[in-house]
């Protein structure tokens, strides 16, 4: 799942949730190893004699001490082994059987499937990252970069290339730090740089102009691309897939932005500190949360409409324990700078805008002022879909990519 600035909020929440799992978890199995025999007392009550009686003193009666064997029933020793058990089983494996059971099983070509594989190449770039690039599909096909969301990968576009691949030529790539690019000596992850990466990845269309398209930080790090390389557009640049994606720091273009806008200095930006300090840890966090399930219903909640596979589930909720959380959450400060409002009006080519109607993490109306601002852009809204709806809808979604290219696409060797 591509990750927003304000996500780690539910980073930090589901990983100390699952911490605590796995603490009581022991515990209460540890109470029921000490209690699993159980002293029982007993007073013998003895006789007493006349004289006792007589003098009024008190007799204590002796204590008879047995121990019995704890017995399955409704006491707390049972309560405690079953409450350990169910803990520790939620802990490594409710991800994988509780969750997506409840999900339908889909048809064989609607799972997601990333054996299909290109022309692989790596760019080495000045600030020494070195990036894993895809080449997909014809090479005198209309050339499509594209640019997945924040925490995925280039197998985010396992769809695209299979139903764009036939007659594209697609480029795909790992943003710096993900999947199999690494990560750049200066620890720099802001958008400005990601620009700069994507127009080193452009270069490898050669001639041909190619149609840029982004999910998430992708269609951020385009928008930021439109401000620094203006005199590609038209040129290199034929048009713009905008998907499931904003114009400005997206904590303001979210479901209660004013909450998140108000927590941002005092809570989000301390919490990114807080992770890239203790990174291993968050790491084993977001590990638990996948083992226990609880990254699949945060996946569920904010990507998906509900009529999601448990294969795409799962594939993008893999993504939570994948991705290097330093990595994440300097990402995360670098999307808390970003503001292309000003770039939108001045974008010369065509652009595709496609939001999710149901999406929480980017809100439609962010989408739908970039349509109004770009002067070439349409709208067309995934109806239903959430923040993956190119993923959960990915057929309409590629469709609709198809009909814009041809409709917008330059031939190789010709220029605007």
């Amino acid at each position: 799942m591509p990750f927003m600035p304000f996500q780690i909020l539910g980073f930090w929440l589901r990983g100390l949730l699952a911490a605590a799992m796995l603490v009581a978890g022991p515990l209460l199995l540890k109470y029921w190893y000490d209690h699993r025999h159980v002293e029982v007392r007993t007073q013998v009550l003895a006789p007493v004699d006349d004289e006792t009686r007589r003098l009024d003193r008190d007799v204590e009666a002796p204590v008879v001490v047995r121990r019995e064997d704890w017995r399955f029933g409704l006491n707390r020793e049972t309560a405690a082994l079953l409450g350990g058990l169910a803990l520790i089983g939620l802990s490594i494996g409710g991800g994988s059987f509780a969750y997506p059971l409840l999900l339908k099983r889909g048809r064989r070509e609607d799972e997601p499937d990333d054996s299909l594989r290109g022309q692989m190449r790596r760019l080495r770039r000045p600030d020494g990252t070195d990036l894993y690039v895809e080449l997909y599909g014809p090479e005198d096909g209309p050339p499509i970069v594209l640019t997945h969301g924040w925490g995925a990968d280039a197998a985010e576009w396992c769809y695209a290339k299979r139903e764009l691949g036939d007659a594209h030529r697609l480029i795909l790539w790992d943003l710096p730090g993900l999947g199999r690019s690494s990560q750049p000596t200066g620890r720099d992850y802001s958008l400005e740089k990601m620009a700069r990466d994507l127009d080193a990845v452009v270069g490898l269309a050669g001639d041909a102009p190619v149609t840029l398209l982004g999910h998430s930080i992708g269609g951020m790090i385009i928008l930021t691309y439109c401000r620094l390389f203006p005199e590609a557009l038209g040129t290199r640049v034929s048009g713009l897939v905008l998907a499931q994606t904003t114009y400005t720091n997206p904590v303001k273009t979210t479901s209660h932005a004013a909450f998140y806008t108000a927590v941002q200095k005092p809570l989000i930006e301390p919490l990114l500190h807080l992770t890239i300090a203790l990174a291993p840890l968050v790491r084993a966090m977001n590990v638990l949360s996948y083992l226990n399930g609880s990254a699949h219903r945060s996946t569920h909640k904010d990507s998906f409409s509900g009529n999601e596979t448990r294969g795409q589930l799962d594939f993008m909720a893999r993504y939570m324990p994948k991705g290097p959380p330093a990595v994440l959450a300097r990402g995360m400060f670098g999307m808390l700078r970003y503001d292309a409002t000003d770039t939108l009006a001045s974008i010369p080519v065509p652009a595709l805008i496609v939001p999710g109607g149901r999406d929480p993490v980017l809100l439609p109306s962010a989408s739908a002022k970039m349509a109004e601002a770009i002067p070439g852009a349409t709208l067309l809204e995934l109806e239903g879909a959430k923040h993956a709806g190119l993923f959960e809808y990915h057929a309409r979604f590629a469709d609709a990519v198809r009909r814009f290219v041809a409709a917008t696409a330059v031939a190789p060797g010709s220029r605007r």
